[in-house]
């Protein structure tokens, strides 16, 4: 049986990070996956991470990952993938079944793989499984092309497969939101945005990314049954009222060849299970009993990432290092005092992700008000855009003539990388990470745009009233072209009026954000904020 310092089970954000931490400290680690590539959620992730510098803000997830993956390579992590684990106890013994290989065949020379049950013993073991997806039951939902948004986001960007051309999103929490945004980056079309809720669950700036490209929401809606005989040829959906039912009446149908579920996650927590830790119902489900390092009540037995609590991808970073490094310090590979300061760098930056409105502890609770006092757009939360004529409420927005950025980011969510782009300090965020972005236009050149390409949520863009410009976040293939015409579209989709490319800008310093300029008349530069192929119709 092979013996290590550290065991983790998991090679995704939380598993990864946790690896390189344990590591970097002297740790021997083995990481075990029950996939064929590690790095878990993050290969999926092609957009923006949210957050600061230290989470990894303005990175998208595929290059986090690589280097995840290429920190533990250097440090000598020993990774061990197709390799599920399908046993955990108390005494910290893992059981894995793994393909070995026998003798070269003597015919082909090439070794053949048997498949075997190995047992490891790790010190310390971290579980870092994530979680699974949640599903939905209703007529039809066993049809071929019904899928939950994660295999959606798996066929586009692992598989490089189109999982359909005409989509239905069902849920409108974040992983709905972004997934819905990537099915239109890989050419699909999104039919709506459905859900039961009466306001958007994830973070506006996702929501309006949609909206603005003419994506429906369909809130207080649920799918009623998918049509079709062998494969999904359509949907329908109704409205609900405060409690859950269908309201007669509402019945509304969509074309549509695919149907993607997006209605929440749940940890995958059964080997925390097997091995007997202590579980506890936290009103949305069961977790595990964790110290604030991630210990469960097994001593050396940790779980880290969404297996302890669903967050974001950079909570789950941040946890896998806080648990590392506590394995360390109880296996003396750190000493005390450098364990309270690197607990309290790592601490300090997990609780700066878990503020604002979509914080753990203000889940379910909507407010216009927050702790910050920023105020919200409740638009943002029940229609998916900000209306045209409350968008100068806002303290990013800020009308006059001349070239200026507009910041249309009216949610507390934590987030900062505005700030750090602009090279003349500009964009000012006071106090947490989660308070409004503002503009001092004092020192501002107006049209560099690295404010434009950084912002994670796609919500700044470059007005100049004297000219009748809108520049404007674009990440669509093919890109416009100088001189296309086509169509302005308005915050919520609306078509307002013709609008001719002038300029498409690339920059390494961008990451594959391209800044796509238009031209529209006068009147309507603070209503246009994308554009769209094809002929205007008034």
């Amino acid at each position: 049986m092979k013996r290590y310092d550290l065991i983790i089970i998991g090679a995704g954000p939380a598993g990864l990070s946790a690896a390189g931490e344990a590591a970097s400290l002297g740790m021997k680690v083995a990481v075990f996956d029950e996939n064929a590539r590690p790095g878990g959620q993050l290969f999926k992730q092609i957009h923006k991470f949210f957050g600061s510098k230290e989470h990894k803000a303005k990175i998208r997830g595929i290059t986090i990952g690589k280097e995840l993956l290429e920190e533990a390579r250097k440090l000598g992590v020993e990774v061990f993938l197709n390799s599920p684990v399908i046993g955990l106890y108390k005494n910290h013994e893992v059981v894995v079944r793994q393909d070995v290989p026998n003798e070269p065949d003597s015919a082909s020379g090439r070794n053949n793989h048997e498949e075997c049950v190995m047992h490891y013993k790790g010190d310390s073991i971290i579980v870092a499984t994530g979680a699974s997806e949640n599903m939905l039951a209703f007529e039809g939902w066993t049809l071929p092309g019904v899928m939950g948004a994660g295999a959606a986001q798996t066929m586009m960007n692992i598989n490089r497969v189109k999982p359909g051309n005409r989509v239905l999103m069902l849920g409108s929490g974040n992983v709905g939101l972004v997934v819905g945004f990537q099915l239109l980056q890989a050419g699909c079309e999104l039919a709506a945005v459905v859900d039961a809720s009466p306001n958007i669950g994830g973070y506006g700036v996702h929501a309006a990314k949609l909206s603005r490209t003419g994506v429906p929401f369909y809130l207080s809606h649920t799918i009623i049954r998918a049509e079709g005989e062998g494969e999904v040829t359509g949907a329908i959906i109704g409205q609900v009222d405060n409690k859950w039912n269908i309201i007669p009446g509402t019945e509304k149908h969509f074309d549509v060849d695919t149907i993607c579920i997006a209605v929440g996650l749940s940890p995958s927590a059964q080997l925390l299970k097997m091995a007997g830790c202590e579980f506890k119902d936290n009103g949305g489900g069961w977790l595990p009993v964790c110290t604030p390092e991630g210990e469960t009540n097994i001593k050396g037995l940790y779980a880290a990432g969404d297996v302890s609590g669903i967050e974001e991808a950079s909570s789950a970073m941040i946890e896998g290092r806080i648990s590392a490094a506590s394995a360390a310090n109880s296996l003396g590979f750190l000493g005390e005092a450098e364990l309270r300061t690197r607990l309290g760098e790592l601490e300090r930056a997990l609780e700066s992700l878990r503020q604002g409105m979509f914080a753990p502890q203000n889940r379910g609770r909507i407010a216009e008000k927050t702790d910050e006092g920023c105020d919200t757009s409740m638009n943002l939360l029940t229609k998916g855009y900000l209306d045209d004529g409350e968008v100068a409420k806002y303290p990013g927005v800020k009308m006059g003539s001349g070239i200026r950025p507009v910041i249309e980011c009216a949610q507390n969510i934590p987030c900062d990388p505005c700030r750090d782009a602009c090279p003349k300090g500009c964009i000012k965020i006071s106090g947490s990470i989660t308070a409004l972005p503002e503009f001092d236009e004092s020192a501002c050149c107006g049209g560099c745009g690295l404010c434009v390409a950084a912002c994670s949520g796609q919500s700044i863009f470059i007005v100049d009233e004297d000219n009748g410009k809108v520049t404007f976040p674009y990440e669509f293939l093919p890109l416009p072209e100088k001189g296309e015409s086509g169509v302005a579209l308005s915050r919520s989709g609306k078509e307002l009026c013709a609008a001719s490319v002038t300029e498409v800008k690339t920059l390494p310093a961008f990451d594959r954000t391209a800044l796509v300029t238009m031209t529209v008349p006068r009147e309507y530069v603070n209503r246009a904020r994308f554009w769209k192929r094809g002929e205007f119709h008034d």
